[in-house]
């Protein structure tokens, strides 16, 4: 689904953020990415989504290089795929459902599939009752799941987790991190980076490490080793 072909990355600095990364990523795998901060991280997950460029090498989706997509094919390229950020993003003046069908309007889904798919997707992240209430009514690990909600109900290919608990105590840590694999059993695949180690363990999915943008790496198993 996902290939990373040699893939280099300088800024106009000259600071090297990623150095000839090779890997794939299989339709319906759950990959985690880990590395120290600067490891290289966030500018990988910045190519997947074309917010950046590669200085080398090539970045696929499902065999199209997706930076030689023409302009107007991009929203529908970010359309496949759902992304979930550490600091939750959610628009503090609108309720669960709106945050949620705010994403679905952008998509172009019509009211019957919002008012259909909404109530949906909170199931599914196990918060249905919040569905009127605002961002300040609702705990971190609540804001989370309805982030991941909004991630999820225009049925990406491809879910983004960046950081997902990096804001959150253990117990919600757990609950977040059993959310992401009922989804990824659902069938869709997930890329996760983390510094948890109890996540990565909890696991026990395949995990690259990343060290100064080179992948030092490669584990089937779920090992966390930095």
């Amino acid at each position: 689904m996902i290939v990373f072909d040699k893939v280099t990355k300088i800024y106009s600095d000259n600071s090297k953020a990623l150095e000839k990364v090779s890997f794939e990523v299989g339709h319906g795998e759950f990959l985690s990415i880990v590395g120290q901060s600067g490891a290289g991280k966030s500018t990988l997950l910045k190519l997947i989504l074309v917010e950046d460029e590669p200085s080398d090498g090539q970045v696929l989706f499902d065999k199209v290089n997706v930076h030689e997509l023409p302009r107007r094919e991009l929203p529908h390229l970010r359309r496949r795929i759902g992304c979930i950020f550490q600091d939750f993003r959610l628009l503090p003046d609108k309720t669960a459902f709106e945050n949620i069908s705010f994403a679905m309007e952008a998509a172009g889904r019509s009211d019957a599939e919002i008012e259909a798919d909404v109530p949906h997707a909170l199931d599914l992240v196990g918060l249905k009752q919040k569905i009127w209430s605002f961002p300040r009514e609702m705990s971190g690990g609540e804001k989370q799941r309805v982030a991941i909600a909004r991630a999820i109900v225009n049925q990406p290919d491809l879910i983004i987790a960046d950081e997902p608990t990096g804001n959150l105590d253990p117990l919600n840590t757990f609950e977040i991190v059993q959310i992401l694999k009922k989804i990824n059993d659902l069938g869709t695949t997930v890329i996760l980076t983390t510094h948890n180690k109890g996540v990565i363990d909890s696991l026990k999915k395949r995990v690259i490490t990343l060290e100064n943008g080179r992948i030092t790496r490669d584990d089937e198993h779920g090992k966390y080793v930095l």
